[in-house]
């Protein structure tokens, strides 16, 4: 059985730079306060890390 990550976002994109809009994107997030549930791999775990401010995981 593979480990699952509930990311969470939990502050707004409003002036954060477009690299972190786009990161937030590319992990399913549409809104503050939305949820999404991935796999626990190399390449999410560091998108995870660049916007770690903005998400609870």
């Amino acid at each position: 059985m593979s480990v699952k990550l509930k990311i969470t976002q939990v502050r707004s994109l409003i002036g954060r730079p477009e690299k972190h809009r786009r990161v937030i994107e590319s992990l399913g997030l549409k809104r503050n306060q939305t949820s999404v549930i991935h796999n626990d791999t190399p390449a999410i775990r560091g998108m995870v890390f660049k916007v770690r401010h903005l998400l609870n995981v």
